[in-house]
């Protein structure tokens, strides 16, 4: 058979076994390039995203591996991976989580020989299904912690560490059934959307939202299952409410002095120094850290609440980094809008934490507000202004250190 003809009786199997990602690959142009992708990948194509594939590497597989690709790719361009690359500073380890956050949701007879697998990294003791941000924190320090003592404690990482160290492809492990080799993840052709206009970017994210849309109507008329999370996207982009808090006064009021000056070059002010350049103007610019509790205890609807004010607090103009927290941290990553999030954790409640490392970055940060329900008590005393913010349907706790609010319409 012809590439043309497996690749469309692979989107075709994959149209019945999963209507979502069958209408989603449609809805996508591919192009067969041998020359810059070795395996498969997501490149551009004006403002929407696009598959490429080797064909040498497709001819190679069977055809549940190929079917299993094509879900790898979409998988990550349904993750938002492509966005979320750029705000992590190792690379190369970002790869491996995003391929381990992924993976877990191809069924392992359709993973092509090579792909990354959690369970070959059990001694890591890693969450199942918690997000590429919660894999790349845990990898980091297992990769810190071999750096320091020689091991992170299971020897498979290790060697993916050592791979990634001397640039090699491909790495042979323990796994379950026996020695496998593992194909360092790849993702050149996403260079292709680093420092991209912010306009752009934009332009991008809207395009994507609106063939999420057609793709889950037409998956739902089918009586096909839509992922969650892309239910959660599509109701978050579609649902913003007026935000329950005075946000603007807030940050006047209560944060105090800035981390953050900026200077800008304008004409409309005279320089008085020299009269031939432009005005300077100085703005002081706020970094809060925003704390949200994803214990057990909070529901879905109180997630979808605090992100709703997360997003009206970024809309302000302050530069925002959320840390989410049950019992541990699960991860601190920067804002960018987004009115969605991967949520890790779902387990007990602990609020010093959170209230540590604020303690411990106090020059970072300005304030410091944390999202919860409220349902838990802490001895820390936080070194600059805390606002614990209690969703609409909790009771209100007095005790915490700070001020406290609950949010009402």
């Amino acid at each position: 058979m012809s590439k043309e003809s497996t690749l469309g009786k692979a989107s075709k199997e994959l149209m019945w076994k999963e209507p979502f990602y069958g209408f989603f690959l449609i809805m996508l142009n591919k192009v067969w390039d041998n020359k810059r992708v070795p395996t498969a990948g997501v490149s551009k194509n004006g403002i929407n995203y696009q598959l490429a594939i080797n064909e040498d590497f497709w001819m190679s597989l069977s055809e549940n591996h190929r079917i299993g690709l094509l879900k790898h790719e979409l998988l990550h361009i349904a993750y938002f991976h492509l966005t979320q690359f750029f705000d992590f500073n190792d690379k190369k380890l970002a790869n491996i989580a995003m391929d381990m956050e992924i993976n877990q949701y191809i069924d392992k007879a359709f993973l092509p020989d090579g792909g990354i697998d959690i369970d070959n990294y059990s001694d890591l003791n890693l969450d199942r299904k918690a997000g590429c941000r919660y894999y790349y924190d845990k990898l980091k320090q297992a990769q810190d912690q071999k750096n320091k003592t020689g091991t992170s404690g299971d020897s498979n990482f290790d060697k993916l560490c050592d791979a990634m160290d001397q640039g090699e492809g491909m790495v042979v492990i323990v796994s379950p059934n026996g020695d496998i080799e593992i194909q360092l993840p790849n993702h050149g052709t996403w260079e292709e959307f680093e420092n991209l206009p912010e306009a752009e970017q934009k332009i991008m994210q809207k395009q994507l939202d609106r063939v999420l849309q057609e793709v889950s109507e037409q998956t739902e008329k089918k009586r096909g299952t839509v992922p969650g999370h892309i239910k959660d996207h599509l109701i978050a982009i579609s649902e913003i409410e007026p935000p329950k808090f005075d946000w603007r006064g807030y940050i006047r009021r209560f944060t105090g002095i800035s981390t953050k000056v900026f200077t800008k070059k304008i004409r409309r002010k005279e320089n008085r120094r020299y009269s031939d350049n432009p005005g300077i103007k100085i703005k002081m610019r706020q970094h809060m850290l925003l704390g949200i509790d994803t214990s057990g205890s909070v529901s879905d609807d109180e997630l979808r609440e605090f992100m709703n004010e997360i997003h009206h607090i970024y809309k302000t103009g302050v530069d925002i980094t959320v840390i989410q927290c049950d019992t541990t941290i699960k991860s601190i990553e920067p804002y960018k809008g987004k009115l969605e999030m991967s949520v890790a954790g779902r387990g007990g409640t602990e609020f010093d934490p959170v209230l540590e490392y604020y303690n411990a970055n106090q020059k970072k940060y300005t304030s410091l507000v944390y999202f919860t329900d409220g349902e838990c008590t802490t001895d820390v005393k936080p070194k600059n202004p805390v606002l614990w913010v209690l969703s609409e349907r909790s009771s209100m706790n007095d005790s915490l250190p700070g001020k406290v609010i609950k949010l009402e319409l």
